[in-house]
């Protein structure tokens, strides 16, 4: 890899934090008198660094969910750069800003880099995408889905549970998806902003709940609601029943991952 394309992979969760606050406004007199004797003061460096722009908000990003409940933590490398260690099941990464481009994307067990589950190249345009890790490598059903996220007030469901149905989700008695299958990702629906109760269940059994998660979905916010676990946990894995895990998509996990900055 050379120098330019390493220095692009970085942590958007981390840059957007540095982006100054607009619209700050100082009242005049003692305090514009204080300013411009500090300035006069500022050294030639500090100087140069307060006149630096605001960083610009990402405008595209990977992240990568960890959803298959049998595999270890896992490391992940981007163009043979590790830029994710000891990611444990259940965990969705902050985004990893990438200029577009084409990326090899390898995920191994933590902290051994030849045990490798998955190596592809991924083209990545100016947009946000997840990489879910899915299935169970005992059973060898084990794969990675590249997920396009959206930018506007939708939500889907990826359904990443390897021992569970096809499943529908409905909410307030009404289905949102329907017949979703192990491994595949709805398509995105729209739906007013709200406090939601989602429902999981079998396809053609709405009667019979598996699951049940409150959200909450706010305006213009995109989500995916990742259906993951087993049914019927192994004894070895008990801690990995059913759940679905909702969380934003694009812009607003940024926001989301980003400490809000005091005025």
């Amino acid at each position: 890899m050379s120098p330019t394309r390493r220095t692009a992979i970085k942590s958007v969760g981390v840059a957007s934090g540095l982006a100054a606050i607009p619209g700050t406004v100082y009242a005049r007199g003692e305090h514009e008198d204080d300013e411009r004797e500090k300035k006069r003061n500022e050294k030639p460096d500090e100087k140069k660094k307060n006149d630096e722009p605001p960083m610009e908000p990402p405008t595209g990003g990977v992240r990568v969910a960890h959803l298959s409940p049998d595999a270890p933590n896992v490391d992940v490398f981007v163009d043979d750069q590790r830029v994710l260690a000891d990611v444990p099941y259940g965990d969705i990464s902050p985004y990893l800003e990438l200029e577009p481009g084409t990326y090899r994307v390898q995920i191994t067990a933590a902290d051994d880099p030849d045990a490798i589950v998955y190596d592809e190249q991924v083209s990545v345009e100016d947009a946000f995408y997840t990489l879910a890790a899915i299935g169970e490598l005992e059973a060898n059903t084990f794969e990675v889905l590249v997920l396009t996220d959206a930018g506007s007030a939708v939500v889907r469901l990826v359904h990443a549970s390897p021992d569970a149905p096809a499943v529908d989700v409905s909410a307030a008695g009404q289905p949102l998806f329907e017949n979703v299958a192990f491994g595949e990702a709805s398509d995105y629906i729209a739906v007013p902003a709200g406090d939601y109760t989602l429902e999981i269940s079998p396809a053609g059994d709405q009667e019979t709940v598996v699951a049940a998660v409150d959200v909450t979905l706010e305006l213009a916010t995109p989500y995916t609601a990742f259906a993951t676990g087993y049914l019927e946990p192994p004894a070895d894995l008990e801690d990995r029943a059913f759940e679905v895990l909702l969380t934003p998509d694009g812009p607003a996990a940024i926001e989301a991952e980003t400490p809000a900055q005091a005025n």
